[in-house]
């Protein structure tokens, strides 16, 4: 079982980043790809292994909390690898957290594939258990940079809302006031893939 890789990303994509250890490139699914840059050196990367009757994949985080919420989620009956990677999306970590000990099951139904008695699972196995994170930072975005909007950096935050298993209906109607984000703020694909689930689970 993995814990973390260490190495440089290779490829990054709106479902998943390739990260290159010793020579082989490992495809690992992540919440937010954007958050990576190509030829970034040395990226610590920790990883969850799932293995299914379709196969191996594997599901990479920022960090230990986040990875350790990630498995927590998994816990929950009714929630799988690619619905917990999607609530992981959203930058608010600790504003999830609150949601769960407050029994708000109607925020966590904005999340993709999760319905009403779902969430309510998520509060009934998860309330009041989660106070071993630390969460105030987990999240955030790992890089920090200012840039431009890319040509296809909005059309790639799309696709990443896509990925994550929102429905088309649901990002074609926040497109209007994603693409107006990036115009006003010169947004990369990061902060706007950060946006839109902003803009998703209001």
């Amino acid at each position: 079982m993995y814990e973390y890789f260490l190495g440089q990303i290779t490829d990054v994509t709106p479902a998943f980043v390739v990260i290159e250890v010793a020579g082989i490139g490992y495809k690992v699914l992540t919440a937010n790809p954007y958050r990576y840059e190509v030829g970034q050196a040395a990226v610590k990367m920790f990883i969850h292994q799932a293995v299914s009757d379709n196969g191996m994949s594997l599901f990479g985080f920022y960090d230990a909390d986040e990875k350790a919420l990630f498995e927590k989620l998994l816990n929950v009956s009714g929630i799988g690898p690619k619905s917990a990677l999607a609530i992981l999306a959203n930058n608010d970590h600790s504003g999830l957290i609150q949601a769960i000990n407050q029994g708000n099951a109607t925020y966590l139904t904005s999340f993709p594939g999760v319905g009403k008695k779902t969430a309510q699972q998520i509060v009934l196995d998860l309330k009041d258990k989660l106070k071993d994170l630390n969460v105030d930072v987990t999240g955030q975005t790992a890089l920090s940079v200012e840039a431009p909007v890319a040509d296809g950096a909005l059309a790639d935050a799309l696709a990443a809302l896509t990925a994550l298993g929102y429905a088309a209906r649901d990002v074609k109607r926040i497109t209007p006031k994603l693409t107006t984000f990036a115009t006003a703020n010169a947004a990369d694909t990061n902060q706007l893939l950060s946006e839109g689930l902003r803009l998703l689970t209001k």
